[in-house]
């Protein structure tokens, strides 16, 4: 190939200077060579409307907007290093635009599905057996009884506070000890955000707390939701799989929960009952509000039931 050792160089320094890793690598690797391929006049020698017509005819080809992003990312680090390295006097991506991504709304549950589903997870906890033995996955130690409080105590503490599943699940037991309204939690970028706890995540919490004391095996473990692992703390997966099996034991589609659209409710029901954007986007922990504003749709909602309700012309 005529562009095989400009690239392998480009991949070299990606892999020596800025530690990628082997999946990004070969993705790069994949995604150059094809244009390489395409692209008559050699890769290293495009010029701007050459790459417009590649990224247009990868379009053409039926690609997802994110798969042509990607691409072009490649094609801007490529060239990038081709200018730095004095190979080129020019960047030819510097006017092309990246592909418009079709905005997705995300997945949320109503106020009334949240209620049955936490209402659901309260009653096993009060009578295991109404989970159907082995429909929660048992702790090592403790039996289904100490399985429903923690699911429970795992939803209470989710939707009260919309932490992510990572965070949630590898919350101290400290948490759970001090007993306080608010705690503070670590989450991406080692930045601390401090959160709030209802009265039933609370309690929920406190129950499970008690349970898991009873369980020598865990006396040790600093988390609050400890399990036999690498990590010392629960599975996120495991608890993906037991949130879905009390999804569909409350009557909700499996298909429509996972701990992430359970912290998606916990965003739009307080925006829906008045909740301001930016207050929302320090709980949730987002660095920039624009990733916040995946919810404005619910905020669109409330000001047209407002304009509805009020203004004196509305029919």
């Amino acid at each position: 190939m005529k562009d095989a050792a400009r690239i392998e160089a480009f991949l070299e320094m990606m892999s020596a200077e800025r530690g990628a890793a082997l999946n990004t690598l070969e993705s790069y690797r994949r995604d150059l060579e094809d244009a390489s391929e395409i692209i008559t006049s050699g890769l290293a020698r495009a010029d701007t409307a050459a790459l417009r017509s590649y990224l247009d005819g990868v379009a053409a080809r039926g690609f997802a907007a994110s798969s042509q992003a990607r691409r072009l990312s490649a094609l801007r680090q490529f060239f990038a290093f081709l200018y730095a390295e004095g190979l080129r006097d020019d960047d030819p991506t510097g006017t092309l635009d990246s592909p418009k991504k079709a905005a997705t709304l995300p997945k949320i549950m109503s106020e009334a599905e949240t209620g049955r589903l936490l209402d659901r997870a309260a009653l096993e906890a009060a009578d295991p057996a109404l989970a159907g033995g082995d429909a929660v996955t048992p702790l090592r130690a403790g039996g289904d009884a100490v399985a429903a409080l923690r699911l429970h105590a795992l939803v209470e503490v989710l939707y009260a506070t919309g932490l992510r599943v990572s965070e949630l699940v590898g919350l101290p037991v400290a948490v759970a000890l001090r007993d306080e309204r608010f705690f503070v939690v670590r989450g991406k970028g080692n930045k601390e955000r401090m959160v709030p706890l209802s009265p039933k995540a609370r309690a929920a919490m406190q129950a499970w707390l008690a349970a898991r004391n009873k369980i020598p095996a865990f006396a040790e473990n600093p988390f609050l939701f400890p399990a036999a692992s690498e990590s010392g703390y629960l599975a996120r997966q495991v608890f993906a799989r037991d949130l879905k099996a009390l999804a569909a034991r409350a009557g909700i589609s499996a298909e429509k929960i996972s701990p992430h659209v359970l912290r998606h409710a916990f965003a739009s029901h307080l925006l829906q009952n008045g909740a301001d954007l930016r207050a929302v986007q320090q709980l949730l922990g987002h660095a920039d509000i624009s990733t916040t504003q995946i919810y404005t749709h619910v905020l669109e909602e409330r000001l047209m039931r407002l304009v509805n309700d009020h203004h004196p012309l509305a029919d």
